[in-house]
């Protein structure tokens, strides 16, 4: 009698389908948070695989900055729409409307804080027990800290010394009334890893990750898209530059790195040489402390 075994992407595979289930399992109301970017469009791959011929049992939702880049905003909506899945938007420009906020100020006004509000605003309102993410071990070290299964108090507020063990896959997803969960089903997951499931499943994703042209700022050895969100001085240098993006969160927080990698495997390549963390080579928001990324997410940030 032959012995099947699974091949590494297919023991991911099956670990994340598995923790999708255990969502539908143990929560009432699930949501999956769906931006656009290349890892929530694997988290959805992964739920057609967990749940059809079924509909999910839980909407997509996303909270939108307005600060978006209009590739992957399409894409969210081409991709909702293809799936026949119900997409949730709330949009951080409602809630400063609403509860008065100070928008930031300055070079690259991130709204990045600011939507900590709108989504646990949005929680309150539909009352979501458990919300899904891509974040991932790999791309910070404050994300690391993070269990599988991720409880979060009836403020939203995250306490990384208070985390549940997870012996043998198991996961609790016991808790109190105004209490919610963040889940990460591909929290083991490497950035490598998520492109080589990319190529095998053949899915699809925005230009945005891909090599293109486009006008950008120079700035302290980083690339910044130019956009309406962004501050550009009188003496700062902009010029067209071959670029793509690793990672895609707002465009005033989001770098792009020089490239002429045009396809998966030319993207494949780029990582296997490169020594810096995706977050770490272009994410503006997390340097500005050791702590950046920990001290948001204690306020509730995903």
């Amino acid at each position: 009698m032959s012995s099947y075994q699974l091949d590494y992407l297919e023991q991911l595979e099956s670990e994340s389908i598995h923790i999708f289930r255990e969502v539908a399992g143990q929560f009432e109301r699930p949501a999956l948070l769906f931006s656009g970017g290349k890892d929530s469009i694997t988290l959805v791959h992964l739920a057609l695989k967990a749940f059809r011929p079924g509909k999910f049992p839980f909407p997509l939702v996303h909270i939108d900055t307005g600060h978006n880049f209009p590739e992957a905003l399409k894409f969210r909506d081409e991709l909702a729409e293809k799936i026949g899945e119900k997409l949730i938007v709330r949009k951080v420009e409602d809630t400063i409307k609403a509860k008065h906020l100070t928008e930031p100020k300055g070079k690259f006004a991130s709204r990045n804080q600011l939507q900590t509000f709108t989504l646990l605003d949005t929680i309150e309102e539909f009352e979501f027990d458990a919300c899904i993410g891509g974040a991932r071990r790999d791309e910070e070290k404050a994300r690391a800290k993070e269990r599988i299964f991720s409880i979060r108090d009836e403020f939203g507020q995250w306490n990384p010394k208070l985390q549940r063990p997870e012996i043998w896959d198991t996961y609790n997803g016991k808790i109190h009334k105004g209490e919610n969960v963040r889940v990460f089903p591909i929290s083991n997951w490497t950035e490598l890893d998520i492109w080589n499931y990319i190529k095998r499943e053949n899915i699809e994703l925005p230009s945005v990750y891909f090599s293109h042209e486009r006008e950008v700022l120079e700035y302290q050895n980083q690339l910044i898209a130019v956009s309406p969100f962004i501050q550009i001085d009188e003496g700062d240098s902009v010029v067209k530059r071959k670029v793509r993006y690793r990672t895609v969160g707002d465009m005033t927080c989001t770098a792009a790195v020089a490239s002429e990698a045009y396809s998966i495997d030319d993207i494949i390549g780029e990582i296997i040489a490169t020594k810096t963390s995706e977050r770490g080579e272009t994410r503006i928001d997390d340097r500005f402390s050791e702590a950046a990324m920990e001290d948001r997410k204690k306020n509730g940030y995903f």
